[in-house]
């Protein structure tokens, strides 16, 4: 065949079957958003630039070698007719190439891929990976496609491959004098938002801002181009990475940390996660979704990856760039492969390596990271159980010993009491109830330490959290926890308050009372052999089944049943000496029966178990009643 013949020669290809039905899918079932194909566009374009800046690494004998390496996006209308040319001044691409990269898909195993979709044994989205097709997106929206190609050899011939989306395509000569590819888009009809610059730029900077070449709408560049994640954290600045984190997120408060993570091995990534300061966010953050923004080699993947972290820290903002992903169409809907997974677990030690160093470093600062989401960390041991050892060295609590501020299980450990084996928690609802507990009793006689856990999510942790480096954690309201004895100056305290204590007729009187007025109510009423300052108190039956679902009912805010407890009687204490005294004197008097309940319910309270403590009220007003009829010398009640 002669040159001139070459020039004019026009060739048509068929497109084989399984390579149409999978331009089916690819335009009409697996993208989601119908701008993505200029991203696509765009990120094939930069490919061709990043292989151009190589070859000339080592060879200056290319056509146009001073060429700017970018990329051009222009509208151009011809009266109704609107059409988009999207250019680079990449490695281009001669005639054959245009056959070879354009004209097939991978036809290899598409047959049986297609077989699979058919059978329901495949979804189309496990396309993603597995063939080279992101090109075809564009089809979603033009009527025709028009590539027109030079390649960087300087001897080298232009060619155009030209397709109307349906089963064949042609190539043929075409005029082209500068180096690399250009796409010609007619636009269908009900695409011609694409013709708008305005619309152009908005696309480049969601899913293009920091590909590693310029990007020009008409004459004016639309993307940032350096992404501040690829610098070396050396050389950014704490503005930087503040306006860049408000930029990301429209939150103008200051993030609590920034973690700039940058590695090689045995993964390749970038990151710049932001932990911030609230947990609520505003109305005006621009983040609604949690996840991160998932990049490769600077193009956008996906905006709300929910797959790199662990559900229980999506509280953490950022971005995620790795060039180990690859460039094709599965950055449409990422799935969860081995590689995403390893990445997850980088990304996922590295922000617990962060929390760990403040909380090491810098208590006050991990205090009010505690207080925003240790809860979060809390559903990290309830959903994650692998995450077990990293998190509980993270959890915090205050204490009976801790003078106002959190402590930690490991320097509660660290200042236990000689010969003591356990860690004490107490349950509760708030600070001031928990530091009044009667349970505490016989630990502040021996001057133990007891946990605070108040918050809503500790009865659910409760039971998962039952050791800590080989102790063994105990709910104080155990009663049969094996305590040391109490100091000889506790004991002599003991001594002195013998004159309070109720003849054993009248004790035992009482404590029939207690059953008959409180029945069923409570497995069992009985001395205390540790209450010292308390009237009473609840503890739970040995073994007594779901002992914290109570309390969880109550914060789900869903009816339960008080647990029935038992309830131990302080006979030392005054109010219960005077109690057991009337019972025997005046058995007919209304202040017993109000008193039990009152001790009962105030018990209740105290454990956090009180459905509705407003019922208190008219019993409450009734005993100030008696007090008030008592002191005027009136009969109380008989």
């Amino acid at each position: 065949m002669s040159q001139q013949a070459e020039k004019t020669q026009v060739d048509s290809y068929q497109f084989k079957a399984e390579i149409r039905q999978l331009l089916d899918i690819l335009v009409h079932s697996l993208y989601k958003e119908r701008d993505i194909f200029l991203r696509e566009l765009i990120s094939n374009a930069s490919d061709a630039l990043t292989r151009m800046h190589f070859e000339m690494l080592t060879n200056q004998a290319v056509h146009e070698p001073q060429a700017e390496l970018a990329v051009h996006v222009d509208v151009v209308e011809d009266g109704e007719v609107k059409r988009l040319v999207v250019k680079d001044s990449g490695i281009g691409m001669t005639r054959e190439e245009l056959v070879q990269n354009l004209g097939t898909i991978a036809q290899s195993g598409a047959r049986e891929f297609l077989d699979k979709v058919k059978e329901g044994e495949a979804s189309p989205g496990e396309i993603i990976g597995q063939f080279g097709v992101g090109f075809y997106s564009v089809f979603m929206a033009a009527d025709e496609v028009r590539v027109v190609s030079r390649t960087f050899r300087p001897d080298a011939e232009a060619a155009a491959w030209i397709s109307q989306g349906d089963d064949q395509f042609r190539v043929e000569p075409a005029d082209k004098s500068d180096r690399g590819t250009e796409i010609h888009i007619t636009l269908k009809k009900d695409a011609g938002e694409f013709a708008s610059e305005w619309k152009l730029r908005q696309i480049v900077k969601k899913h293009s801002d920091y590909v590693g070449y310029p990007i020009y709408v008409g004459q004016e560049q639309a993307n940032q181009q350096q992404s501040l994640w690829r610098k070396p954290a050396a050389e950014a600045t704490q503005d930087e990475y503040k306006q860049f984190y408000q930029q990301l997120t429209l939150d103008f408060e200051e993030p609590l940390t920034t973690i700039h993570l940058a590695s090689d091995a045995p993964l390749h990534v970038r990151a710049l996660l932001f932990i911030p300061a609230k947990r609520e966010k505003s109305v005006l953050h621009a983040r609604k979704e949690p996840g991160l923004k998932l990049y490769s080699h600077n193009i956008l993947i996906q905006e709300y990856n929910q797959d790199l972290l662990p559900r229980w820290l999506a509280f953490v903002d950022g971005v995620v760039d790795s060039e180990d992903l690859p460039l094709n169409v599965s950055r449409e809907t990422v799935q969860n492969t081995r590689l995403i997974r390893q990445l997850g677990k980088t990304l996922r030690g590295r922000v617990l390596r962060e929390l760990g160093d403040m909380a090491k470093n810098d208590a006050e600062k991990y205090g009010r990271f505690w207080a925003q989401f240790g809860r979060a960390i809390k559903e990290g041991l309830a959903m994650d159980p692998e995450a077990r050892d990293d998190v509980l060295p993270l959890f915090r609590f205050y204490s009976s010993h801790s003078d106002g501020k959190l402590t930690s299980l490991d320097a509660y450990v660290e200042r236990m009491a000689e010969g003591q084996t356990d860690v004490y928690y107490v349950l509760g609802d708030d600070l001031t109830s928990v530091a009044n507990s009667p349970h505490l009793d016989p630990f502040k006689a021996r001057n133990l330490e007891v946990l605070y856990w108040v918050d809503p999510l500790d009865p659910f942790v409760a039971p998962l959290l039952t050791e800590y480096k080989g102790q063994a954690l105990k709910n104080i309201d155990d009663p049969d926890l094996q305590l040391p004895e109490a100091g000889a100056e506790t004991a002599e305290e003991g001594k002195e308050e013998e004159t309070t204590v109720p003849v054993e007729a009248d004790f035992n009187r009482f404590i029939g009372r207690c059953v008959t007025t409180l029945g069923d109510r409570v497995v069992e009423v009985r001395e205390s052999k540790v209450l010292k300052n308390s009237p009473v108190r609840l503890v739970s039956p040995e073994g007594g089944p779901g002992r914290e679902m109570a309390r969880i009912y109550r914060f789900l805010d869903q009816e339960y049943q008080i647990p029935k407890k038992i309830l131990e009687v302080n006979r030392r204490h005054p109010l219960v000496a005077n109690l057991a005294r009337l019972v025997t004197e005046k058995p007919e008097n209304l202040l017993i029966n109000l008193a039990i309940e009152q001790l009962y319910e105030s018990a209740l309270v105290q454990e956090g178990l009180h459905p509705n403590p407003t019922l208190m009220l008219p019993r409450i007003q009734q005993l100030l009643e008696l007090a008030a009829a008592a002191s005027k010398g009136e009969t109380t009640g008989e």
